[in-house]
């Protein structure tokens, strides 16, 4: 069973059919990636709706289950549609349609009912078919070596900028699409900051944090790896050591049935214990796919059990304001026989220069 048949098979009763609206919910779907127009799926057909600069395209992405029309005037096009197939009852993904644009709709079309219907496509995409597994592990094995090849370029005088842009640059000319988000490379008293930005300075002596991704084929791959400019010292071993551990404890906990929120409690009591309570502020891990953060979530919040075939990171870290910082990434598919570690890059606390 495909995308649009599960869809179909999950339409609510409360209406004729689904307007997709979101992007990366329109690629799910149909496999075409573009930007301006829309699906539509009733519980027998389904549409794709583009214009004149996807057309070509979309119609190779044409099949049994999926007719495309070229989207010459949306309110027609769209009220044909509705009109031919006695379609009253529209639904839309109200966790994504503005309420300019669903305001829009409506005065456009006043004969048809328009009904939220929550985050449908977004639970479908929780769960992996194998397929889309295979692309985030290539995604992964891309920027695995894209980690290799900065890490032989690496210098003194290279910058967090140029850290971060050569990972981009060899991620894309591996084959990635583009990167799955913003690169992090922060060293020295920046790798506190979770989420800090590359600067234009050259690498400080202490930590080094790169967190980053390949999207290929539609889907995002998520790593974190933390290295040491120049030497560590013994408070910086305890603190590396004490986040590997933690990530190796929770790595080995995480299973279909836990939830998310005992995966968090794992490595925080690890963390916590060690002397470091407070410093580690964000969740354990999160859903990754189409998108680089999507549900599950590995979070205090998270009360409800894993599933197979969801793909999660685990990413526990220690940072300590104004000093330096520490996070270990790997990427985990609940596949039918277990958990697998989608990621192969190496954990050792590598020194260097």
């Amino acid at each position: 069973m495909n995308a649009i048949q599960k869809l179909q098979a999950q339409l609510p009763e409360s209406v004729d059919c689904l307007l997709v609206t979101c992007e990366k919910n329109q690629r799910y779907l149909t496999g075409l990636n573009y930007t301006d127009g829309y699906v539509v799926v009733s519980r027998d057909h389904a549409w794709l709706l583009a214009d004149f600069r996807y057309i070509e395209v979309a119609k190779r992405h044409e099949s049994d289950d999926l007719a495309v029309i070229l989207l010459e005037n949306r309110r027609v096009t769209l009220g044909n549609l509705f009109a031919d197939h006695k379609l009253s009852r529209i639904g839309f993904e109200d966790g994504v349609m503005t309420c300019a644009s669903l305001e829009a709709m409506k005065k456009t079309f006043p004969s048809v009912a328009f009904v939220p219907c929550g985050a449908l496509i977004e639970t479908m995409r929780q769960v992996k078919t194998a397929d889309e597994v295979a692309n985030i592990v290539t995604a992964q094995r891309i920027a695995e070596q894209a980690l290799e090849r900065v890490l032989s370029l690496m210098t003194p005088d290279m910058t967090e900028i140029e850290v971060a842009l050569e990972l981009e640059y060899g991620m894309r000319k591996l084959g990635a699409e583009k990167p799955s988000f913003d690169t992090i490379a922060v060293s020295g008293s920046a790798s506190s900051l979770p989420h800090g930005e590359p600067r234009n300075v050259k690498l400080e002596k202490g930590f080094l944090t790169m967190d980053f991704g390949a999207l290929y084929n539609g889907y995002c791959s998520d790593m974190t790896r933390t290295v040491v400019i120049g030497k560590a010292d013994d408070e910086m071993k305890k603190v590396y050591h004490t986040v590997l551990t933690a990530q190796l404890a929770a790595l080995d906990y995480v299973d279909i049935g836990k939830t998310g929120a005992a995966c968090d409690k794992v490595a925080r009591d690890i963390i916590y214990g060690a002397g470091y309570e407070g410093c580690f502020g964000h969740s354990l891990g999160h859903g990754l796919g189409m998108l680089v953060h999507e549900n599950p979530r590995l979070s205090f919040t998270w009360d409800k059990p894993l599933v197979e075939g969801n793909v999660v990171t685990v990413e526990p870290g220690i940072y300590l304001e104004g000093k330096y910082g520490v996070r270990i990434e790997d990427m985990v598919w609940l596949s039918p026989d277990g958990p697998v570690n989608l990621t192969k890059a190496p954990k050792e606390l590598i020194e260097l220069f």
